[in-house]
């Protein structure tokens, strides 16, 4: 560990520009996907609710509601209300649970796949043009922070209100 990698009590300075740049790229994240990207129309777009329980079920495979939920860090409740129009609209498909008939297992169907295809191909032009002066190694040090942070982020918000926060899981990682 050099002296830069040495964890520091950051400055009030520091923390209010992070707070501050945290604040606008939530914001013009949000603006962003209102307005649709550059290569597809907002009408076309997932929300981001559905982008991310697609997602999860794209890498994790089919899953039941309690394990999606506690995948996500959300409740079952919120799962059952999230995918209720996924599955009216076809993006996911709902299978008996093979080890308990009462329950069920989610699946991304292919039309899922496909729409999930479609917004991952226009974010990644997207993430392209707004990274177009950046080398990959700036891209890889932004990826890796900006999932550090997130999983801080995670860690925190499952802690007890003691203090600090346990260290993250591995499931808001994205896929290597």
């Amino acid at each position: 560990m050099t002296p830069d990698d040495t964890p520091s009590a950051p400055s009030p300075e520091l923390l209010d520009a992070l707070q501050h740049q945290v604040a606008l790229f939530a914001r013009r994240a949000e603006q962003t996907r209102l307005a649709g990207s550059a290569t597809a129309p907002a009408g076309g777009a997932i929300d981001r609710a559905a982008y991310l329980l697609l997602s999860r079920l794209d890498r994790h495979g089919p899953t039941g509601v309690k394990a999606l939920a506690a995948g996500m860090g959300i409740d079952s409740s919120t799962v059952t209300r999230q995918v209720a129009p996924l599955v009216e609209a076809g993006l996911v498909l709902r299978d008996p649970d093979p080890d308990d008939g009462r329950a069920v297992v989610l699946r991304l169907a292919p039309l899922g796949r496909a729409g999930l295809d479609e917004v991952r191909r226009s974010r990644r032009q997207l993430m392209a043009l707004l990274t177009d002066d950046w080398t990959d190694g700036q891209r890889a040090d932004f990826a890796a922070l900006l999932t550090r942070f997130n999983e801080a982020i995670a860690a925190w918000q499952s802690a007890p209100p003691t203090g600090r926060a346990p260290a993250a899981t591995e499931g808001d990682r994205p896929p290597a």
